[in-house]
Parts: C-alpha cells; sequence; structure tokens
C-alpha cells in the first residue's frame, strides 16, 4: 500500500497542472477515492485537495522567482483572471506574486513521501469479524464533525432521548454490545477538514420486527469488520484509536473501507478516566491495482 501512496504522489507530481480524477486514485491505489482521502487526510493531517494546491503554490513560487510572467502561471493552474490567481496566492504565501517576483521571496511546501514508521513500540489490538445484517435503532441528528474533545451537539442528542423511546431501544437491542452505540454517516463533504456536518445516530444493534414509530431505524447489511478494544481515558483514547485505525493500520492492513456507516461504544460506568471502548470498521478486502 505504502508504495501504490508513493506511486499517487508521483503521478499528481507529473499532473500538478491538470485535476486530479477519481478514477485515477482507484486505478493507481486500489481504493474508492473517498476511502483513500478519508485515509489520506488522517496519515497527513490535511486533505489530498490542500494538498495538492499547497503543491501548486510552491511551484507557482519558484517559477515566479525564476522569472515566469503572472499570467502565464496562473492559466497554467486553471484560473479564469490574473486578479483571481494573486488573490489565492496571497492567501496562501502571505506575498503578491509582484512582491515575490520583485523581492525574490521563498516559500515552498516539499511533497509528499509515504513510509512506514513504527512509533514507539505501539501496538494495535484487533480482530477481524464478519457480522450477519442487523439494524440499528435509535434517534439521529446532523451534528457539526468534530475530531477531538466532546461533542456537545451529540450530548444534546444524547439528553433528548425520551424515557420512551429509552425503553423501546433497550427492549429491542437484542445484539452485542447490548448497550447504546455511536454511528455517524452521511458525511458533508468538508469532513476531511473537520468542516460541514454528519448524522449521529444513538441506538442498539437488533435483529428484531421494529414496532415503534417513535425511533428511527437503519439497515447494516452483512459485512466484516474489523474491531479495535481501547481502555483509557475518554474521549481522546477513544478518538486517538480511531485516526490511528486510518492513519497506521489501515495502509498496510490489506483491507480497503467499505461505504458503511462507522460505529464505536464505551463502557462507561466509573467515571471517565479508564474507560473500555471499541471502534468497529467495515472493511473489505481490497483489491491490488493492476499493473
Amino acid at each position: 500500500m505504502v508504495k501504490a501512496l508513493n506511486e499517487l504522489m508521483d503521478f499528481i507530481e507529473q499532473h500538478l497542472t491538470e485535476e486530479l480524477l477519481d478514477s485515477e486514485i482507484t486505478k493507481i491505489t486500489g481504493l474508492s477515492a473517498h476511502h483513500f482521502k478519508r485515509m489520506f487526510s488522517y496519515m497527513s493531517g490535511m486533505t489530498l485537495h490542500t494538498y495538492i494546491r499547497n503543491r501548486r503554490f510552491s511551484i507557482a513560487n519558484e517559477k515566479l522567482v525564476h522569472g515566469s510572467s503572472v499570467t502565464e502561471i496562473a492559466y497554467l493552474y486553471g484560473y479564469q483572471s490574473v486578479e483571481g490567481f494573486s488573490r489565492a496566492f496571497r492567501d496562501w504565501s502571505g506575498h503578491l506574486p509582484s512582491e515575490v517576483m520583485k523581492n525574490h521571496i521563498q516559500k515552498s511546501f516539499p511533497r509528499f513521501t509515504f513510509y512506514i514508521d513504527i512509533k514507539g513500540g505501539t501496538s494495535m489490538e484487533f480482530k477481524l469479524e464478519e457480522k450477519e445484517a442487523f439494524q440499528i435503532v435509535g434517534v439521529s441528528k446532523r451534528v457539526p464533525i468534530q475530531f477531538e474533545g466532546v461533542n456537545e451537539e451529540i450530548l444534546e442528542l444524547a439528553k433528548s432521548i425520551t424515557e420512551q423511546q429509552r425503553a423501546h431501544m433497550h427492549e429491542l437491542g437484542n445484539l452485542y454490545p447490548h448497550r447504546a452505540l455511536n454511528v455517524s454517516f452521511n458525511f458533508d463533504d468538508g469532513h476531511l477538514e473537520e468542516e460541514g456536518y454528519l448524522t449521529h445516530m444513538i441506538g442498539f444493534a437488533t435483529t428484531r420486527e421494529i414496532k415503534y414509530d417513535d425511533v428511527e431505524v437503519i439497515s447494516i447489511p452483512k459485512s466484516l469488520w474489523a474491531i479495535f478494544p481501547n481502555t483509557g481515558p475518554f474521549p481522546s483514547t477513544l478518538q486517538e484509536t480511531m485516526a490511528r485505525t486510518y492513519a497506521e493500520w489501515l495502509p498496510s492492513s490489506g483491507y480497503a473501507l467499505q461505504d458503511l456507516p462507522s460505529i464505536s461504544f464505551s463502557k462507561i460506568e466509573t467515571g471517565y478516566d479508564n474507560v473500555y471502548s471499541e471502534v468497529w470498521v467495515p472493511v473489505k478486502v481490497r483489491e491490488e491495482p493492476e499493473s
């Protein structure tokens, strides 16, 4: 997988003046574009779009220092006007193109190279489990995307659950872990930059007939899941596990994400200092790109 990541970085460098097609991402990495972009964000700390933008401006800066005209560069990178390019370049570098040309101001953003980095000998415990089709019954809400800390909107969702809804969910929940699940899906386009919203459901896993109309239902098809148990301060340990799953485990695992909701649960019983949680990641065996 690391080889495929670096092949994509090479491809991007060779086609910086062109739009990167989702089909090229899939062809080179063997992953769907959506899942690759999500993984890239976790690994690099920025979106693929931001990375390409930074590389374009870095090369543009070099060209300006070496005498290329602003007009030439603006149209080379797809801007419809010199003014539009100049504003975007100033936002990136802090200087107008004319200032860079006059004063030979240098700002660079190096290309990425991926490699396996073993950090501190910290292993990740996980198991693979195929689960039959099931449903999740609960309540949901559109909430802002937040990578770290307590999401206040999710707390409000939890507080909004009525006693009747709670009783119905407990009655219907006949599957492990027999407790509330946190289920996230329908992410906005800006979710990799911690922007926009997602749909968050608090509910129970069930195979029973849903006979109540005060709860919502989503169906999860039969799938393979990578399950990551973790114990530590809540919610930081849970959130770190989620990030490491995409940034460290997935690239070298031989598996790819499936387009299904992400699921987690936590056993908060005696405070927040030592909470047991599990992260469920829907996966499938990754198909290697054709050579």
